[in-house]
């Protein structure tokens, strides 16, 4: 059952009723405890289902299209592509994944900001012709590349207008659509929509208003170039959670029916990336490593005032790992110590580091931990996004091993749907689960 980002096929174990992912990851953990003890993924594909059964349920009026470069795990795109998701891609190679799926070119996107020559060309060659653009000089190479584009006009949003923060940020401004426009009427690009993004990390729900506000603006400008607008993109920004969807969703959905009414013949689409494969893949890292410091030297540099030691812990991966979206945002999960422990054992202060020994390496700053030993295992949850990526060459690093899994009532609920592994998932082989629940047993099935 094992499967990495590479391989043309792969298994998912099918869990009888009364195992649960904890017992997975416990037998993967003495599994590779006994093998090398490599760190590894164990991806739960029915939370992807019950993600997409969440957004049809609170937000049916909107398609997503699935943000590739968060997972592009092949099991995950063909799970959504079985769904019906469109793909929103940022490279060739993305666009490529996704066509081998069988997937439309009318449901691939191409999003890139930066698009390279050749790149346009390949989109123009397999027939994918939506794709975004926010200034003169990307309008221009898609003019001269791509004949048949259909161009949506990404505009900024009022959370990345002037950001004291360093990040690059894209879209134009809504004085300078009229600009765009007019060269796209000049070299013979046709526009067709809008498309916008609100930050995860936005926590103004306003900042929708003032973006639909300005969307329906440039609709309206459009119309007076003679552009026939039909597609409004609302983009990413979804958190994974219910609440942030339901409260999304009574932000804009009054405003849709004003600015963009049903039978307007506009289409209403969205980016969702790490709101699908978040919370269905959990890591487990093995501590390879550990140094004792004095309390009042800790990383943090804060003094506790305590006599009792800190522990500095070195994992085998990190930020030149799955941990790479670390060196630019706050890790969305707490580590879990798998092995069991007294609830009055002391916790001590402890950092989490990876491998390679740079000082950016560092996974969490400081956390409260019981005493652990060069072995022990620390699992990682919320894990699915941008963290799947091809690791660094250095130090060696090996890329962890992806375990797939589904229980029987969420494989129920895709047959439900219509959805077979005969018609849709042609590289998906169900086995069942051989899960023990003891540890004298190993778990040892490969693909």
């Amino acid at each position: 059952m094992k499967g990495f980002l590479d391989d043309a096929n792969y298994s998912v174990g099918l869990l009888d009723e009364g195992t649960n992912l904890g017992n997975v990851i416990d037998n993967y953990v003495y599994e590779h405890t006994l093998t090398g003890k490599n760190a590894f993924f164990v991806g739960d594909l029915g939370k992807i289902v019950k993600k997409h059964s969440q957004w049809q349920n609170i937000v049916a009026q909107i398609k997503p299209f699935y943000t590739v470069k968060c997972n592009s795990a092949p099991a995950v795109l063909e799970i959504l592509a079985a769904l019906g998701t469109g793909f929103a891609c940022s490279s060739k190679t993305e666009m490529a994944l996704v066509q081998e799926l069988g997937v439309s070119p009318e449901n691939i996107i191409y999003i890139s900001p930066c698009k390279q020559v050749s790149q346009i060309k390949y989109a123009a060659k397999i027939g994918v012709n939506i794709m975004t653009c926010d200034n003169e000089v990307e309008l221009k190479k898609i003019a001269r590349n791509h004949p048949n584009a259909k161009v949506l006009l990404h505009i900024a949003t009022e959370d990345n207008i002037g950001s004291e923060e360093g990040n690059m940020k894209f879209g134009t401004t809504l004085k300078n659509c009229r600009h765009l426009l007019e060269c796209a009427k000049e070299l013979d690009v046709q526009i067709i929509g809008v498309k916008f993004h609100v930050s995860s990390a936005c926590k103004e729900s306003q900042v929708y208003v003032h973006a639909l506000s300005d969307a329906r603006c440039v609709f309206d400008m459009a119309g007076e170039f003679g552009f026939t607008m039909n597609m409004l993109d609302i983009g990413g920004g979804f958190t994974g959670t219910e609440f942030q969807l339901e409260e999304v969703n009574h932000v804009i959905s009054p405003l849709l029916d004003v600015y963009f009414p049903e039978g307007s013949g506009i289409k209403i689409i969205s980016e969702p990336g790490s709101y699908y494969v978040s919370s269905a893949f959990t890591l487990a890292v093995n501590i390879i490593a550990k140094k004792v410091v004095e309390n009042d030297k800790f990383s943090s540099g804060e003094k506790t005032g305590s006599d009792e030691p800190a522990f500095m812990y070195y994992m085998n991966d990190g930020v030149y790992g799955s941990f790479a979206s670390k060196l630019s945002e706050d890790l969305n999960t707490i580590p879990e110590v798998h092995k069991k422990y007294k609830e009055d054992e002391p916790l001590f202060t402890s950092s989490l580091w990876g491998p390679s020994c740079d000082e950016l390496d560092q996974i969490v700053e400081s956390c409260l931990l019981p005493e652990l030993n060069v072995g022990d295992w620390l699992i990682f949850d919320n894990m699915g996004a941008d963290s799947l990526h091809e690791p660094s060459a250095f130090n060696d690093f090996q890329r962890p091993a992806i375990y797939y899994m589904m229980s029987f009532s969420d494989w129920y609920e895709m047959q439900d749907a219509g959805i077979t592994s005969d018609t849709m998932m042609k590289n998906f082989f169900f086995v069942p689960s051989c899960i023990q629940l003891s540890q004298e047993d190993s778990f040892s099935s490969e693909a």
